[in-house]
């Protein structure tokens, strides 16, 4: 979806400042893009968001001036200590969202994505107070990412991807890289869930394709692309 500052109403505010919708979108954007060391580039931020360069750019700029990044003219942007809570905190509700949708309304987890990017920009923190204490405060989301504390503190979960495994190697399957409505069908399809016992039976040396064994499904063959979004636990 295209954002445009032009099109974003006010609706929140904490100290001093008046956040959008389109502002949260990015903030959201710079902290899931950042690299080992929270950089982003301004081409990859536009990219994301699906707008032009300067107009990344120039919000970029506007986030420098409230403290939320540092902007530097031809270097990557990085959130501050600041930005990065404020980016914590949207993640917080989106994710609380989806599985509040998961489990307390019977969504399927290829549904929730679309109605959480509406829901995570409602600006009432005892709702997703209320939302977290109905569900005895999950500590990941229907995808296995962690949620994140009110303090916007998140505790990533120590895996691997599965192609990173070797033969003989038993593993739980704990979360997925991206949770796009494609890759869940097919895991969908192929009856594979979050906290499934896999087994690696075999990695093909041509194209590092991995066969799989499970109780009650075995030999189940998954391609390279597919494991890397993968993230398992070893057993072993």
């Amino acid at each position: 979806m295209v954002l445009e500052q032009s099109r974003a109403s006010y609706i929140c505010t904490i100290p001093d400042i008046m956040i959008t919708e389109t502002v949260e979108n990015y903030l959201k954007a710079l902290f899931t893009l950042a690299d080992e060391e929270g950089r982003v580039s301004v081409s990859d931020l536009s990219q994301c968001l699906e707008v032009s360069k300067p107009s990344a750019n120039s919000m970029a700029k506007t986030l420098h001036q409230e403290g939320f990044v540092v902007y530097e003219k031809y270097k990557p942007l990085v959130l501050t200590k600041k930005g990065r809570k404020a980016a914590a905190l949207v993640i917080r509700r989106h994710r609380l969202t989806e599985m509040f949708l998961v489990e307390m309304m019977g969504f399927a987890w290829d549904e929730v994505h679309d109605v959480a990017e509406q829901i995570e920009h409602v600006q009432a923190p005892s709702f997703f107070d209320r939302m977290d204490e109905l569900m005895d405060f999950p500590k990941f989301d229907p995808h296995g990412s962690p949620i994140p504390d009110k303090e916007g503190n998140i505790v990533e979960a120590n895996c691997i991807s599965l192609s990173a495994c070797a033969k003989g190697d038993k593993v739980t399957l704990v979360g997925l890289a991206q949770s796009s409505r494609a890759l869940l069908q097919l895991l969908d399809g192929h009856n594979i869930a979050l906290h499934q016992v896999l087994e690696v039976a075999t990695v093909e040396d041509f194209d590092h394709s991995m066969v799989l064994n499970r109780d009650g499904f075995p030999h189940l063959t998954l391609s390279k692309q597919v494991c890397n979004e993968l993230l398992v636990r070893l057993e072993n």
